[in-house]
C-alpha cells in the first residue's frame, strides 16, 4: 500500500482557478490577491489580512510592524518550526526561550510570566551582553492547537508587550470559541502543502492595526508605500509578494476550508481510535480551551522506554514516511553557536524532540490507509 506523509486537498476547481490567471497577462499584484485577504477577513472577523509569500515572510513583517530591532528581546518558544526564531534573528533581536506544557507542546504561560518578571534569568549563555528591553511575545499554535492565549495576553497587557500569534499551523482552530489568528496584535498563517490549505507557498498576516497592515503592505512590496512611483522606496522592504497563481489557488481553497478541516477531523479521529489501545504510545492531547481543534499533523509520542528512531526506521523499511516533531529549536548548531544553549537547557521541549513522531496524515488518506499505519505500529512496538 503506497502511503504519502502528507498530500495536499485539491479538487478541479482549484486547478481551474490556477490555469485561469496563467490564461491572463496578470500574473502577481491583481485581484485574485485582493479575493485571497477578502476570504480571510470575512473567516477571521478580523480588519485586515496582508497576503505573502510565505509564512515565515508573514512573520518577519510582523517584527517589522511590532518595532523589534537589535538587541531586543522577544519571549517565544523553543519547540516550534525554526522560522518562529528565525523572524527574530533576522532583525537581530534576541529569542527568549521558555519551556513548554508536556500535554500540548505549547509555551508555558507560568513560565513565560516568571520570565518576563525576572528576564535575566532566562537570557542564553552568550549572545546577549548587550541586550535592549523586553518588547513581545511570540506564542506558536503548535501542531494547530492554540496556546494558552488568555494567559499570555494578560502577561503582555501588564508589560506593555506586543503580541505576535504563530498560527502558521493552526487555519480554522479556534480558542474558546475565537479564531486562532486573531488572539494577539497580529497573526500568521502558512500554506505549504501539507497545511490544511495550499498555495505551493504562501502566507497571510491578520491584524486590526491600519497603520501596521500599511506599513506591512508596503514592506512586502519592495518598500514601496502608498503614492510611490515603482521606482520610488519609502521604507527598506522586501519581495514578499504572492503571485496570483497562487493567490487564485488559496482563494479556491477557503471556499471549502471547513469541508477540509472536516476530513481531516475524520481522518484524526480513525487515528485516536486505533492509536488509543496500543500500549506505549500516546495520542495528541487537546486542551478544554480549544473549542476546534485544527489538524496539521498527526503527531503520536512513544513511551520512554520506547525507542522512537528505532521504530521510526522500521516504520519507513515498511514503506511507512514518519519524521520527529520538533527537534528543538535551541539545539539547531546554528544557534548553540550563537547563544551557546546546551542539552537539558528545556527538558520538557527535548523531551517531547526525543519522543514525538509525525505519521502520514492529510485529509485524503483513506480509513484503509489509517488502519495499515496503525497495524504497522502495533507490530513493531510489541514487546517493546
Amino acid at each position: 500500500m503506497k502511503i504519502s506523509m502528507s498530500s495536499p486537498d485539491l479538487n478541479e476547481a482549484d486547478r481551474q482557478a490556477v490555469i485561469n490567471v496563467i490564461n491572463t497577462p496578470i500574473l502577481s499584484m491583481g485581484q485574485h490577491t485582493a479575493d485571497f485577504e477578502k476570504a480571510f477577513c470575512e473567516y477571521t472577523g478580523a480588519k485586515y489580512a496582508i497576503s505573502v509569500n510565505s509564512g515565515t515572510a508573514g512573520l518577519h513583517l510582523c517584527v517589522r510592524a511590532a518595532g523589534i530591532g537589535a538587541g531586543d528581546l522577544v519571549i517565544t518558544t523553543p519547540f516550534s518550526f525554526v522560522a518562529s526564531t528565525n523572524a527574530l534573528l533576522f532583525e537581530n533581536a534576541i529569542p527568549i526561550f521558555v519551556d513548554i506544557d508536556p500535554r500540548t507542546g505549547n509555551i508555558n504561560p507560568e513560565l513565560v510570566a516568571e520570565a518576563a518578571k525576572n528576564i535575566e534569568k532566562y537570557l542564553p549563555r552568550k549572545g546577549a551582553e548587550k541586550h535592549g528591553d523586553l518588547k513581545a511575545l511570540l506564542p506558536v499554535d503548535v501542531f494547530g492547537q492554540p496556546a494558552d492565549m488568555d494567559a499570555l495576553n494578560q502577561i503582555a497587557q501588564e508589560r506593555g508587550l506586543t503580541v505576535i500569534e504563530d498560527s502558521c499551523e493552526a487555519l480554522g482552530a479556534t480558542y474558546k470559541g475565537k479564531q486562532a489568528g486573531t488572539l494577539g496584535n497580529y497573526g500568521i498563517f502558512a500554506f505549504y502543502p501539507n497545511k490544511q490549505i495550499t498555495t505551493g507557498e504562501g502566507g497571510v498576516i491578520i491584524t486590526n492595526n491600519e497603520r501596521d497592515a500599511n506599513f506591512m503592505r508596503a514592506l512586502r512590496n519592495q518598500g514601496r508605500a502608498p503614492g510611490d512611483t515603482w521606482l520610488q522606496h519609502t521604507h527598506l522592504g522586501y519581495n514578499y509578494r504572492i503571485d496570483e497563481m497562487s493567490a487564485a489557488l488559496g482563494a479556491s481553497q477557503m471556499t471549502r476550508l471547513d469541508e477540509i478541516l472536516s476530513k481531516r477531523e475524520q481522518v484524526a479521529a480513525w487515528y485516536e481510535a486505533r492509536l488509543a489501545e496500543i500500549p506505549g504510545v500516546e495520542i495528541p492531547f487537546i486542551a478544554t480551551s480549544t473549542t476546534r481543534m485544527s489538524w496539521f499533523v498527526y503527531v503520536i509520542r512513544f513511551n520512554p522506554k520506547i525507542n522512537r528512531d528505532a521504530i521510526a526506521k522500521k516504520l519507513e523499511a515498511r514503506g511507512i514516511p514518519v519524521r520527529p516533531y520538533f527537534l528543538p529549536i535551541h539545539l539547531q548548531p546554528y544557534i548553540v553557536e550563537k547563544f551557546g544553549y546546551q542539552a537539558g537547557d528545556f527538558p520538557v521541549t527535548e523531551d517531547l524532540g526525543k519522543r514525538g513522531l509525525a505519521v502520514p496524515f492529510s485529509g485524503v488518506m483513506t480509513e484503509a490507509q489509517v488502519d495499515y499505519v496503525c497495524q504497522i505500529i502495533r507490530e513493531e512496538t510489541r514487546g517493546q
